[in-house]
């Protein structure tokens, strides 16, 4: 208690700058992943996708982060454990952002798209299992997180698959694709709308509602996300009117048309998914930082506190700092390098991928956004058939993620004892 008195203010500060690292790695690696495929298909250039991100993702992490970032600040330590010894808790949140932040950098540098979760979560897991006690950590919700891990690539996988072989089914087998193209995509338009507005409403914006003293009940929320879904789909049939297609266009030029069609509303999904993206990732970053914060100003481990803003625009920031100056390095792997995306490939891999990202958020499961994207890509290239998988890109994208686990959890044991020998 005395340590934490004495050098609160250090650790803290300590706590910010190790956050805001954590979160330069999210964006630098984690965001690349989420806009390749929009950046593989051709739909956006790299300028664009980095600036559709940078407003969507802090606007994620901002409004709709809070939930994931519970479990990450609470649900993976036991609290009674150190209810003794709080700065044991603050010692081991401080090594896990350093050690997932420092493992980040270096997968950045080597252009590995690895997943910041599992960096996270394993460094927090290492530093309490072997730095405190097995006893520590909560296998249960472990065990919860680990699974949502294998569940999510195969959810995003599933979903993406169903969404390609629905517009297969819908536009391309159409006797007229172009004419079946401008019908049905004002309805994924709307669909997109529709989830991102539910969930933001749902969770997102639930304590910023409650601090108004706005009660909305279900019904409210379907109503004002059919609003929004119905502004997406008005917006997007505008941009749709004002495209220039090759009406004379017969075969390939005219599915060329159809694609161009699917440009526009990848736009829309790659909004979405950067929302998506930033709700569930920010608390990677901000999770431990909000866990120091708390326990440095009550000096209890596991107290009770509102989420300060402040922390979820440090983390949303840094996210947007790491995207910006190092971004494009790992961008090209899930975009060019698994399989051939085309504009409607890639909006159903983003679109299954955002609806499990989102879905994940709201249940507070801290989910791989890498790993669901992967799935996603690998459910569009499976509707192709295995032939159009790049398979040895994919086994290294899993060693990768099998690499990652054991790396967080050792450098954030040995950052503990260094943090422990230092403050004592």
């Amino acid at each position: 208690m005395e340590i934490l008195a004495d050098h609160g203010t250090l650790l803290i500060i300590l706590a910010c700058l190790f956050g805001l690292f954590m979160a330069w790695g999210v964006g630098a690696n984690d965001v690349a992943n989420a806009m390749g495929t929009s950046v593989g298909s051709g739909a956006l250039t790299i300028k664009q996708a980095i600036l559709i991100a940078m407003v969507f993702e802090f606007l994620g992490a901002y409004l709709a982060g809070g939930e994931v970032t519970s479990t990450v600040r609470k649900g993976i330590i036991d609290p009674a454990v150190m209810s003794d010894t709080p700065e044991l808790l603050v010692y081991g949140m401080l090594s896990a952002l350093l050690a997932a932040g420092t493992w980040l950098l270096i997968a950045s540098i080597m252009g590995w798209p690895v997943s910041t979760t599992h960096s996270i979560v394993g460094a927090i897991v290492g530093f309490a299992a072997v730095g405190i006690s097995v006893d520590a950590v909560a296998w249960g919700k472990v065990g919860t997180i680990a699974a949502s891990w294998i569940v999510s690539p195969v959810l995003a996988g599933t979903m993406s698959f169903a969404l390609f072989m629905s517009v297969q089914a819908l536009i391309f087998n159409n006797a007229n694709p172009l004419q079946a193209a401008k019908k049905y995509i004002p309805i994924y338009m709307f669909a997109v709308g529709f989830l991102i507005a539910m969930v933001t409403l749902m969770k997102g914006l639930k304590h910023v509602l409650k601090d108004s003293g706005i009660s909305l009940t279900p019904f409210h929320n379907l109503v004002i996300a059919a609003i929004v879904g119905g502004i997406v789909a008005a917006i997007g049939i505008y941009m749709l009117n004002r495209l220039k297609l090759d009406d004379e266009g017969q075969g390939g030029s005219r599915l060329a048309n159809v694609e161009k069609v699917f440009g526009v509303l990848m736009i829309f999904t790659a909004c979405s998914m950067a929302f998506a993206h930033g709700s569930n990732d920010v608390a990677n970053a901000v999770g431990p930082l909000a866990a120091v914060v708390a326990t440095v100003q009550s000096g209890v481990v596991g107290a009770k506190s509102a989420l300060p803003g402040w922390i979820l625009l440090l983390g949303g920031a840094g996210i947007v700092l790491g995207l910006a100056t190092y971004g494009f390095k790992v961008m090209a792997t899930i975009g060019k390098k698994i399989t051939e995306l085309t504009p409607s490939r890639g909006f159903a891999a983003e679109l299954g991928a955002a609806a499990t990202v989102v879905v994940a958020s709201s249940m507070g499961l801290p989910i791989s956004t890498t790993h669901t994207l992967v799935g996603a890509v690998l459910g569009v290239g499976l509707a192709r058939g295995i032939a159009a998988l790049n398979l040895r890109v994919i086994g290294s994208i899993f060693l990768s993620w099998v690499v990652t686990l054991p790396a967080g959890a050792g450098l954030a044991i040995i950052f503990f004892f260094l943090f422990q020998a230092i403050f004592g």
